[in-house]
């Protein structure tokens, strides 16, 4: 297969779980059958990422290749852009920091409350 007739996507990493592969969502569009307004549809593909670079949210060119396993059709031809994913996980919030707005309290609010 010459590198001509591969096909190329790009797309959004939205799993980086497994070894030495990733999950990439590519979103496109089509016209509605009946209202003729275009609906965003997103196809999710198993690619190969043999140096286990590409982390979550990063957005990615992917290229037809060979199967390299039995759902793994694809492989990581270039890393256009690395994503910024929050470190903080919802669990690591502490609600004692947090007034009733939900705004953490800073320390010069907290002894004006105090005075």
């Amino acid at each position: 297969m010459s590198y001509e007739r591969r096909k190329i996507k790009i797309g959004k990493v939205v799993s980086d779980k497994m070894d030495k592969t990733i999950v990439v969502s590519v979103e496109w569009l089509q016209p509605h059958r009946v209202y003729k307004k275009n609906v965003r549809k997103w196809s999710r593909f198993k690619v190969h990422d043999a140096s286990n670079e590409c982390r979550l949210g990063d957005t990615v060119r992917i290229i037809e290749t060979k199967p390299v396993s039995k759902t793994k059709r694809w492989k990581v031809e270039e890393i256009l852009q690395k994503g910024d994913v929050a470190d903080l996980q919802p669990s690591e919030i502490n609600v004692d920091d947090l007034d009733s707005s939900g705004h953490e309290l800073v320390e010069a609010e907290a002894t004006e409350v105090n005075d």
